[in-house]
């Protein structure tokens, strides 16, 4: 069944849940600067953070069929990765780092993956694999390295298919289960690996549930151009904004 025949009655658009992956990882990034990490409401918005990196995902993948020049995208979102990385390294590890890059390089490595996957004058699907899992190995040193783009790669392969797009979340489950079991295989307690599995997994789940049973595929009808660009501008504001904040607080 295709979701265009019994989407009309959803109530959620496009901008919508993305306003809502946009506060629920405020609040992730509230809870890593502010609160301690063994209270409740550290826990809760943890968690609840996780919703937007596999909904920022879907919509990646769905934005690749409609935008109008992926060479701008591409170009807009390296330039939002780099503004945002000191932001980003000061706010969540106190010093600037390019250790750990910003989760808008995440999505510029998942973009440059469609842009390959799709790419019609590459014939060699050895080497489009080859370079894709290499894209995919680096992305490890981003926000939500290695399974975004895994996210990525499920979500276009579904599509506008209701049920492709249930097997993609269901698929992204697993894999991060499996996931979560490689990165803790030499020092596994399972109190450690229980809670991690339910940060991913609630995600993912949550991401879900609002994509298939509340997303009406369409986007909000006033104010197109203004969501456009604060999506692109909250990120590294809102890091600044709270760095910023915790300075003045703890001095």
């Amino acid at each position: 069944m295709n979701l265009d025949s019994y989407r009309k009655d959803k109530p959620l658009n496009r901008d919508i849940i993305k306003y809502i992956a946009v506060f629920t990882m405020f609040l992730n990034h509230y809870a890593h600067i502010f609160l301690a990490p063994d209270t409740l409401m550290f826990k809760l918005f943890n968690i609840i953070g996780y919703f937007t990196a596999p909904t920022m995902c879907y919509f990646l993948a769905e934005g690749y069929h409609f935008t109008h020049s992926k060479q701008k995208y591409a170009v807009r979102l390296f330039l939002f990765a780099l503004i945002s990385q000191i932001p980003f390294s000061l706010a969540l590890y106190g010093e600037i780092t390019f250790y750990k890059l910003n989760m808008i390089f995440t999505l510029f490595c998942c973009f440059l993956i469609l842009l390959i996957l799709n790419q019609n004058k590459i014939n060699n699907m050895i080497f489009k694999a080859t370079v894709i899992s290499g894209i995919i190995l680096l992305s490890q040193y981003c926000d939500w390295g290695i399974l975004a783009p895994i996210y990525t790669l499920l979500f276009f392969w579904a599509e506008k298919s209701d049920k492709k797009i249930k097997i993609a979340y269901v698929s992204g489950i697993l894999i991060s289960a499996l996931y979560l079991l490689i990165i803790f295989i030499n020092n596994f307690t399972f109190k450690i690996y229980l809670f991690y599995l339910i940060k991913y997994e609630t995600g993912l789940i949550l991401s879900g549930f609002c994509i298939i049973y509340l997303y009406n595929g369409r986007r909000i009808k006033f104010g197109k151009t203004f969501s456009k660009w604060f999506f692109y501008l909250f990120y590294p504001a809102h890091l600044m904004i709270l760095r910023i904040i915790s300075v003045v607080w703890y001095k």
